[in-house]
């Protein structure tokens, strides 16, 4: 299988990304896939200008002279697209935003409407093909609603979705925070096994991913150093 990776964190030391990482290797862990890890903070992305050329020409290419045409390309050539980063804002960081705006030179014009009654732009790309994984962490602990724009989001943007959602995300670069952290990166590990074998995670997997690794009252106090 082709998996792209489209790393979306700002930093070099990525929090999310080392979770990403240890679904990397349980979903590579024969090495029988080509994994293609794309650093978007690295490359020349331009905003969307909404000037719909793309759709004028239907080539699946925006008309945009910079890095995210050698995406789109990855993008539809690929069996698992894994969208990984830190979330900004409720959403997805800027920069990342901007490669998935930029995606519609791989949809038409031309809207058609789905069984279910929703409407949809008719895809110039195979996107039934393609599973899409979400990891995503923040630095809250878990309170209720931090994710609920993203879901819903990705729910509408993406298809065979499969999402983890992960609070306390800075522990993951904390040497004492190790005991609890290190289980945390195992499960991930695990998770991606699990997800080669079905391209899926079952309930109990998330959940597992999502736990947070110590209660809301602990983590304030160490992050407020109290």
């Amino acid at each position: 299988m082709k998996i792209l990776v489209l790393n979306g964190s700002p930093k070099q030391k990525s929090d999310t990304f080392r979770l990403t990482d240890a679904f990397l290797k349980g979903l590579n862990r024969d090495n029988r896939h080509e994994v293609t890890v794309i650093n978007v903070i690295d490359r020349k992305i331009a905003p969307c200008r909404g000037c719909f050329g793309c759709w004028q020409k239907s080539e699946g290419h925006c008309l945009i002279e910079d890095d995210q045409n050698e995406i789109l390309d990855r993008y539809r050539d690929s069996d698992i697209i894994i969208w990984s980063f830190p979330l900004y804002c409720y959403g997805m960081p800027s920069h990342l935003k901007a490669v998935l705006d930029r995606t519609i030179p791989l949809v038409k014009m031309k809207m058609v409407q789905l069984p279910d009654g929703t409407v949809r732009h008719e895809p110039l790309a195979d996107f039934s093909k393609i599973h899409t994984v979400v990891i995503s962490g923040c630095g809250f602990p878990d309170w209720e609603g931090n994710f609920d724009g993203l879901k819903v989001m990705c729910k509408n943007g993406f298809c065979n979705l499969t999402m983890a959602c992960v609070p306390e995300t800075p522990m993951l670069n904390v040497p004492q925070a190790a005991i609890v952290a290190d289980p945390l990166l195992e499960r991930f590990r695990k998770a991606g096994e699990e997800y080669e074998a079905s391209l899926a995670l079952s309930p109990e997997t998330i959940a597992g991913l999502e736990r947070p690794m110590i209660s809301a009252e602990e983590y304030l106090r160490n992050v407020n150093g109290i």
